[in-house]
């Protein structure tokens, strides 16, 4: 597996080492690429071997690239509609001539499975073209000044500027997408941005922002427009603390999230933070879906997304059924390499993540929850490796798909965000106490409700205090072109690219007096 070096970067690390891809050593940086002063491996989880040494920054590039960005706010907050589209348009261009190998590439330093890096690649292209074309669609409108006597004889309207430098940080479970997510709103918005990776995967993420640079100066934009660094917190906090930034968009854990608003205050943050997304299932739900719905959205990425299903919540009347139609769902699960196209749950990001989901799985047990799937510590049927494993690669170990029974309550297997595949399963009385029951948590951010009742769906959109409601399907749903985001501790602001372009822009009020007015 192979991979076209950028043109424009330096000398790729050595290669001639197994499991080691063309990556460079240095970070987009102004017009250039700048030589960083140390690197880090990139590893698979799935057998630890390197699939890259990656760039790693520090707070003197931070400050650089703040420079950099701040230099040119002003020549990319004009840029022309048509340079901006265009830009955008080029990206997604270049983006689709490397679908196949971002691919590849994201199953290596993500770990997840194969299907759903082609998922991520997909929706990543489609924010691109949304965003391009929502270009065409920042305007502002007229306002009727002359509602008081006042306003006799002015002329008003509005329009929307672009917020200043962005500081985009992102996760690790989706890094491509979550970095377009941030990357192309803000230049369609006309704002420099600065992208911050995680450490843990920083490789998709530079290819994302090398296509958009070279698509950027094509079109007649400077392309210290999109710049990357990678580092650890002194970086980030560098970033998003320094008082001349516009917008902070975070994407990551509600306790990271909430430091950097109280750190970055005034300026204006946007959180996409965690949830523990919860699945209720009525006692007139269609249970053979309300079971694929739990299968399929609680164990895709390996359980390593923020509206995974975490807790379901059914009907007591309706659980029996549900348990019968669970449990033949479980063992039909592909547990094993995610470059497999058959695996469904493969290792977590790391070792760390690995140890808290177990950890918190047997606290739960230990406290009285019972553990219905698996029943033995095997975690289920395992899917052939593609290709033998590197060397000094090690046996992976992997949380299969993992179902816990009453929680006792306390738990932080039910009330805090596991990022693993785990879902927890309740039993109540009723559909309103099921709602009492999802509300009864400091995120917000998806939950979903299988009914028949269309009364029943109407009252979850207007109970249930989340971002987003979602009827007769996961709570994992998400297209790239909707408001995204959460209420409560999940989080302030909306992705998808025309919300968060709003997020990114402000209004800027004209009131005209075309005649002087003489007193």
């Amino acid at each position: 597996m192979t991979h076209q070096q950028p043109t424009t970067t330096p000398e790729p690390a050595d290669q001639s080492q197994p499991g080691k891809l063309p990556f460079p050593t240095g970070l987009p940086i102004g017009a250039e690429w700048m030589a960083a002063p140390s690197t880090a491996p990139v590893h698979f989880p799935y057998d630890g071997s390197v699939v890259a040494e990656a760039p790693v920054g520090d707070v003197d590039l931070a400050r650089q690239a703040l420079e950099n960005a701040l230099s040119v706010r002003s020549e990319v907050g004009r840029l022309p509609s048509h340079v901006r589209r265009s830009a955008l348009q080029g990206a997604l261009s270049a983006l689709r001539g490397q679908r196949d190998a971002l691919v590849d590439l994201l199953v290596l330093e993500t770990g997840k499975p194969l299907v759903d890096c082609r998922v991520e690649v997909e929706r990543t292209l489609l924010t691109l073209e949304t965003a391009a074309e929502e270009v065409a669609r920042l305007h502002g409108e007229t306002v009727p000044l002359d509602l008081l006597p006042s306003g006799d004889g002015l002329m008003g309207f509005w329009v929307r500027k672009p917020i200043g430098v962005v500081i985009g940080i992102a996760g690790f479970n989706y890094p491509l997408l979550l970095a377009a997510h941030k990357i192309a709103p803000a230049l369609a918005a006309g704002c420099p941005i600065i992208v911050k990776p995680a450490p843990q995967t920083p490789l998709a993420t530079l290819w994302l922002v090398h296509l958009v640079r070279e698509a950027l100066a094509a079109a007649g934009g400077p392309i210290s427009a999109v710049q990357l660094v990678t580092g650890g917190v002194d970086v980030g906090s560098t970033l998003t603390t320094d008082p001349r930034i516009g917008a902070v968009s975070f994407t990551g854990s509600a306790a990271v999230g909430h430091q950097i608003a109280r750190d970055a205050a005034p300026t204006k943050v946007l959180l996409e933070l965690g949830s523990n997304s919860a699945l209720v299932v009525a006692a007139d739900a269609d249970i053979p879906a309300a079971a694929d719905a739990a299968v399929r959205g609680g164990y895709y990425a390996s359980g390593q997304a923020c509206i995974s299903v975490q807790r379901v919540i059914v009907v007591e009347s309706a659980r029996a059924a549900f348990l019968a139609e669970l449990t033949p769902r479980l063992g039909q699960l592909i547990v094993g390499d995610p470059r497999h196209p058959e695996t469904r749950v493969s290792a977590l990001i790391d070792d760390r993540s690995t140890h808290r989901v177990n950890t918190w799985i047997n606290d739960a047990i230990t406290a009285g929850a019972t553990l219905a799937h698996p029943t033995t510590p095997s975690p289920g049927h395992t899917a052939p490796a593609d290709t033998s494993p590197a060397d000094g690669s090690t046996s992976p170990e992997i949380v299969g798909p993992t179902v816990l029974l009453d929680l006792p309550h306390g738990q932080l297997a039910w009330d805090e965000e596991i990022f693993g595949p785990v879902i927890a399963i309740r039993s109540v009385p009723d559909i309103a106490t099921a709602f009492r029951t999802v509300n009864a948590s400091r995120y917000g951010l998806h939950a979903s409700v299988f009914t028949s009742s269309l009364e029943t769906a109407f009252d979850a959109i207007d109970r249930l205090d989340v971002g987003g409601v979602v009827i007769n399907e996961v709570p994992g749903f998400r297209s790239d072109v909707m408001p995204y985001g959460g209420v409560k501790d999940s989080g302030t602001g909306r992705e998808g690219p025309r919300f968060a372009i709003e997020e990114l822009t402000t209004t800027r009020m004209a009131i005209i007096r075309p005649t002087p007015r003489h007193a």
